[in-house]
């Protein structure tokens, strides 16, 4: 294989993310389907309500028998029967007439209105007073008013919200056809990395930071983590764990072992999978100007750094992403809407010009809403990781922000704030 450079920049990356096929659909049943993304269109099989309905306690009138009426000067109906609840009624309103019906209960014929009942007072059991008008259509919903049969509900690509299941179930629909969750595979490599109980540390080892960093990122889109490995930098058994990996995951991430030049493992492994493709070799961002992003057949390989800050941020930026466009979530702005907030920076930022620049900022609260001050540490910091609620972004060809400057901040949790 060529393994020439392919610098990108951050948008043609997330361009080419954008252009990922989804990976195959399946059926869930509605309490599995929150949070997944539809790979069908759904239309309403029916009318939400199916029958003109009360959405108030009190009584059913024709609203023209109340116009007028006041405290002082109440109109008086006649009580003519009461709708039970969950059943269908058979009463109708004659002029002068009211009928008691329950929140839900189904709107006898010849009324269009429900005065409510603290609006009435009772005379004796055949008669009530109304001391409010209501007009036409008041406190009724009426026989598809909420939603039509045929209406579209959803496209595909929907990313279904508890409202979203709320309105399945009130159509019937139990079950939805969604896309099916990326299973991931996440190597960490280096000579230098040992599993996390590992006590006494010995001098030279660290422990394993970004399996779990990344695992519970991934977590948070839905995708779903399969294989974690730790492996040394020995190409052979690169090879063979990505090997392993290509036959149960759609993706593989593998932090370490990117940088540019002798220990470059990750692009050197693409010489030994088939179909293989390398699509970028390197962002010009900063941290993780290293990133690699491959193809083995329709398998996704990502090479991330190994410095923990540099592999979060762009595993935020870029990895996430792709594993929501796999789901079939396409649009840029679907993806930062799932996990970013305004905020004012506090100090001024500086950037170089000509490299995009994700800064890590803690959150507070303002007298404008929140305000987010950059911290700074070097990339092997997991100190500076803990401090941070998110990143902001400096713009390749912007030479800096200035303290004041309202910026949009990419949250490390995606519930951050909510």
């Amino acid at each position: 294989m060529n393994n020439f450079l392919k610098v990108k920049t951050a948008e043609e990356v997330l361009r080419m993310i954008e252009s990922f096929e989804p990976l195959g659909s399946e059926k869930v049943d509605l309490y599995s389907a929150v949070g997944r993304i539809l790979a069908e269109v759904i239309t309403a099989p029916e009318s939400v309500p199916h029958f003109d309905r009360s959405v108030m306690d009190g009584f059913a009138v024709r609203a023209r028998d109340t116009f007028g009426a006041s405290e002082s000067q109440p109109a008086l109906l006649q009580v003519g029967g009461e709708v039970r609840m969950g059943e269908a009624s058979s009463l109708a309103v004659e002029p002068g007439n009211a009928i008691a019906i329950p929140t839900g209960g189904m709107l006898p014929a010849g009324a269009d209105a429900v005065v409510m009942v603290e609006h009435t007072g009772r005379l004796d059991d055949e008669t009530i007073e109304v001391m409010k008008p209501v007009a036409p259509g008041e406190n009724v919903l009426m026989a598809g008013e909420d939603i039509r049969s045929e209406d579209l509900m959803f496209s595909a690509g929907k990313l279904l919200r508890p409202q979203d299941i709320g309105a399945l179930a009130a159509l019937g629909i139990d079950f939805v056809s969604v896309y099916r969750k990326p299973r991931v595979a996440i190597l960490s490599t280096g000579d230098e990395i040992v599993p996390v109980p590992t006590s006494p540390l010995p001098p030279g080892k660290i422990r394993d930071i970004n399996s779990f960093t990344l695992s519970a990122q991934v977590s948070e889109v839905g995708a779903i983590t399969g294989t974690v490995e730790l492996v040394g930098d020995d190409l052979d058994s690169l090879v063979d764990a990505c090997r392993r990996a290509l036959d149960h995951h759609d993706v593989i991430l593998i932090s370490g072992g990117s940088s540019v030049g002798v220990r470059d493992l990750t692009v050197s492994i693409l010489d030994f999978l088939p179909q293989a493709q390398l699509l970028v070799h390197g962002v010009a961002v900063r941290p993780g100007k290293p990133t690699i992003l491959a193809k083995s057949g329709k398998k996704i390989l990502w090479g991330l750094p190994g410095h923990p800050i540099s592999a979060m941020t762009i595993c935020r930026t870029f990895v996430l992403p792709c594993l929501y466009s796999l789901q079939g979530l396409k649009e840029k702005s679907d993806w930062n809407d799932l996990g970013t907030g305004q905020a004012v920076l506090t100090r001024k930022l500086p950037s170089v010009h000509g490299r995009t620049d994700y800064v890590p900022v803690v959150l507070s609260k303002s007298t404008e809403g929140l305000a987010a001050t950059p911290i700074f540490g070097k990339s092997a910091m997991i100190g500076v990781l803990t401090k941070s609620d998110g990143y902001v972004i400096v713009p390749q060809h912007v030479e800096g922000l200035d303290a004041g400057s309202a910026v949009r901040v990419h949250f490390f949790h995606s519930n951050f704030g909510r």
